[in-house]
């Protein structure tokens, strides 16, 4: 099955983990993925254990460079500029995570590249942005989790600050860059020209505030964490039972009813204390430890099971172990496979069939000659 972005050329100068990311996307949905690295390598090569074996590179690769081309290349060398030039100028797309500014000194900047082509489309992917004080700063993602709010909302309530699992602000920027790409490809088709595309990891941890957000410039009152409670939703949370937690997420009034009745608690929604979410909320500090009690006598599958008869939407707390071994996942074909190199496979399925890259991560500078060599032809 042909893949939607097929004869697309993009030409990523990028590394760790942002950057990448969006190129891997835009790798399963069919473009063409011309990697630049330093002679030395993506720093993510070389960030383990684990690796590898077949490869020698780290998992934390083989996590975000699917389905690329590996071109080395010292850009502090004319040789080396004059090349990544040539790939521009044939290339539809540039991905960049240079420092603000960076690339100017190179001749590979956004001016100096939509030069040689107005229809380039480059995107740039930074801490903090093209502009604002903080631009010429690096930008981590750890930083920016603290620094946008995600962490104050995330953690125990009154407990240290914390950080979601994975890096967060590098993915989620990574999804906007490809979004905006595809935007600018399809104008592009209209004008004729290409776009400078800003993206920051800062602006993109703070657009997905969300919710939390709108509660803040709504009331004027800043979220604080509530562990794993919900600030407008009660009962939302995790849930112990006698060997283990769960998770129990009521929606709405009926759903609460239902769940009670499954409880044993059947006139409770009648009480106007907890019989709607504004009520709940207000009388959680009474209503939780109620349920708790109840639940304690249960046990993980006997709740879930009981609770999924009901129409009752809850569900396991499951390890990364778990979650591959899960039925869902597993008729969803979320683990792929190279050989014998494995990986999780793009969210998006066209037609039911599923967008993945056909080739593997690329080793270190794989495809240096055959790209070169296509620029003399």
């Amino acid at each position: 099955m042909p893949r939607p972005l097929a004869g697309l050329r993009v030409l990523e100068l990028a590394r760790i983990l942002a950057g990448p990311w969006t190129g891997q996307i835009l790798a399963d949905l069919g473009a063409e993925v011309i990697k630049v690295e330093s002679p030395g390598g993506d720093d993510t090569r070389s960030w383990g254990p684990p690796f590898v074996e077949e490869t020698g590179a780290a998992a934390y690769f083989h996590a975000t460079n699917r389905g690329k081309k590996s071109v080395v290349l010292n850009l502090a060398t004319q040789e080396g500029q004059g090349h990544a030039r040539a790939l521009a100028a044939r290339s539809d797309v540039v991905i960049e995570n240079f420092k603000l500014g960076g690339l100017a000194k190179y001749g590979l900047d956004f001016a100096s590249l939509s030069a040689l082509d107005p229809r380039l489309i480059y995107c740039s992917i930074t801490g903090f942005g093209q502009t604002g004080p903080y631009a010429p700063r690096a930008g981590y993602d750890f930083i920016i989790q603290a620094m946008s709010g995600l962490m104050s909302i995330t953690g125990e309530a009154g407990g240290e600050p914390q950080k979601l699992g994975v890096a967060v602000a590098d993915l989620v920027t990574g999804l906007n860059a490809v979004i905006a790409i595809q935007a600018a490809l399809a104008e592009r088709e209209t004008t004729g020209r290409g776009r400078h595309i800003d993206m920051a990891l800062m602006d993109a941890c703070v657009s997905i505030l969300s919710n939390q957000a709108l509660n803040y410039l709504t009331s004027g009152t800043a979220p604080v964490s509530l562990g794993n409670a919900h600030p407008s939703i009660v009962p939302y949370q995790v849930f112990a039972v006698s060997d283990g937690h769960f998770i129990l997420a009521v929606g709405n009034d009926g759903q609460f009813r239902k769940a009670c009745a499954v409880l044993g608690l059947p006139d409770l929604p009648d009480d106007p204390a907890y019989a709607t979410n504004p009520a709940r909320v207000a009388n959680r500090v009474a209503l939780v430890p109620m349920l708790q009690i109840v639940l304690n006598r249960w046990t993980r599958d006997g709740i879930l099971a009981a609770f999924e008869a009901a129409g009752v939407p809850a569900g396991p707390i499951n390890g990364i172990d778990d979650v591959f071994d899960d039925p869902q996942v597993r008729a969803r074909g979320m683990q792929i496979a190279h050989g014998t190199v494995p990986g999780v496979r793009l969210p998006i399925l066209f037609d039911g069939q599923p967008m993945v890259a056909q080739r593997p991560c690329p080793r270190l500078g794989e495809h240096t000659d055959e790209v070169l060599a296509s620029l003399v032809r």
